[in-house]
């Protein structure tokens, strides 16, 4: 596997198949951010794309870094972009993000009634991030849905480590509020009544 500083190299001289190789290392996590971002799969791709888009057209001013953190910044600027168009209405479905909080791994067991309040949960944290403001909603989905470190983070916002803690604190007091609205859907360990 040939290192990733050689690869940025041979992109910034434009070969594309160099490109191609950053693009499969870093598509999952670019469209992850975007789905988490979007709450829409094709909404989600056609950001993905238009990153590495942006992104190759821009590789030859790459001053080096972390790449990654590069790659997420784009796709956290086209997700917004697309946040801002008139294309985007998002209807976040955390179906397929299973983003609900469970004390135990889900097995073939799991009762209907579980498995439909989980759903149900995970429905209402999609809408409640869909409440939050666009930068406070990347700081939460890149700390703690994609698990970055606060300076993680702070490289793929571009913005202060400082920031990223505020925003992030904002997101999660905005997320609880919201979740505690609907106490029925947590479980009991979350609930404030038990």
């Amino acid at each position: 596997m040939e290192d990733e500083s050689q690869l940025v190299r041979r992109s910034q001289q434009g070969e594309l198949d160099a490109f191609n190789q950053l693009v499969e290392r870093y598509q999952g996590q670019v469209y992850n951010l975007a789905l988490r971002m979007l709450g829409d799969q094709a909404l989600a791709a056609d950001a993905a794309q238009e990153t590495f888009i942006s992104a190759y057209r821009g590789i030859k001013g790459y001053r080096g870094g972390n790449l990654r953190s590069w790659f997420l910044r784009i796709a956290a600027n086209s997700s917004k972009d697309m946040l801002r168009s008139a294309r985007a209405r998002p209807a976040v479905s955390l179906d397929t993000l299973d983003l609900a909080p469970s004390a135990t791994p889900r097995s073939h067991e799991e009762s209907p009634e579980n498995s439909a309040l989980r759903q149900e949960l995970g429905r209402e944290i999609g809408q409640g991030l869909n409440t939050l403001p666009h930068d406070q909603r990347l700081a939460l989905v890149l700390v703690d849905i994609q698990g970055f470190s606060y300076e993680e983070a702070a490289q793929t916002m571009g913005k202060p480590v400082g920031t990223v803690r505020s925003r992030l604190s904002r997101a999660r007091q905005h997320m609880r509020e919201y979740l505690r609205g609907r106490p029925e859907l947590l479980p009991a360990q979350f609930r404030l009544d038990v």
